[in-house]
């Protein structure tokens, strides 16, 4: 039922505040429902030509023993961006990557708790700095996505362990990586986001697994090199790899264009 409009003279007998400060000073924020809000963070990898992700295992209800992303509630006196550090540095064990804010979900049955709206964001992480620290980290795991659609149609993926098996995501958190990847591939053609998947210096098959693993589907090997070579993305450092059982091939870094 709706809240009866007051009339005139009960309007005059509650005057509004002379000044917003006045204003503020009685107001109470307990007159309205407050949701909960969390950040949760999608890292995503390229390992062993696939993409991977880092998931924890909840060691507490709702939905204990399933795999979720890192992520938690956000402090009171705490901004989004500093939230998703937050997590990723106690959950993760890593700090100073690429991290970009994704999506918001805020479907009211995401989670059995209570109201929980959750600001997602993704990071990418180039294999040896994901290798340093997570998988020491007790509870962490790190596992293979499965992207069952093609382009960037969206939808949730699976995630799957190193002998192949399915595991139990938390919440919506399988909605969320898909729409991590669909978010990377889309960017993928026009940013230089997959330089960020890469060590400093690479080699162009590297670079070429890369953008492979993310679209999920192979590319032309000779058209791939000429447009990166002619990008002006790319400057060739002199060197070429050591200790590989064949020719070792020439080894390039990621250069900033500058404006026009």
């Amino acid at each position: 039922m709706s809240k009866p409009r007051q009339k005139p003279a009960e309007r005059a007998a509650h005057p509004a505040p002379d000044s917003e400060a006045a204003f503020l000073s009685g107001y109470d924020p307990s007159h309205f429902e407050h949701p909960s809000v969390a950040v949760d963070v999608a890292l995503l990898t390229v390992r062993d030509e696939r993409l991977h992700t880092l998931l924890v295992r909840r060691a507490e209800h709702p939905h204990r023993g399933r795999f979720a992303l890192p992520g938690g509630f956000v402090g009171m006196h705490e901004s989004l961006d500093a939230a998703a550090r937050r997590v990723l540095s106690t959950k993760a064990g890593l700090s100073k990557l690429f991290v970009e804010q994704l999506y918001t979900f805020g479907d009211p049955k995401r989670d059995p708790r209570t109201r929980v709206i959750s600001v997602t964001y993704y990071a990418l992480v180039e294999p040896e700095r994901f290798a340093e620290h997570p998988a020491n980290r007790e509870g962490v795991t790190v596992a293979r996505l499965e992207v069952p659609w093609e382009g960037e149609t969206g939808g949730p993926v699976k995630v799957v362990d190193t002998s192949g098996a399915e595991l139990s995501v938390a919440f919506d958190h399988d909605d969320i990586l898909g729409m991590a990847v669909k978010r990377v591939r889309g960017k993928l053609g026009y940013t230089p986001i997959g330089f960020q998947l890469l060590p400093d210096t690479f080699t162009l098959l590297e670079l070429q697994t890369v953008h492979e693993a993310v679209l999920g589907r192979s590319l032309n090997k000779d058209s791939f090199r000429r447009k990166m070579l002619a990008s002006g993305q790319l400057e060739a450092t002199g060197e070429r790899q050591a200790d590989v059982g064949h020719r070792p091939a020439e080894l390039y870094r990621f250069v900033r264009r500058s404006a026009v």
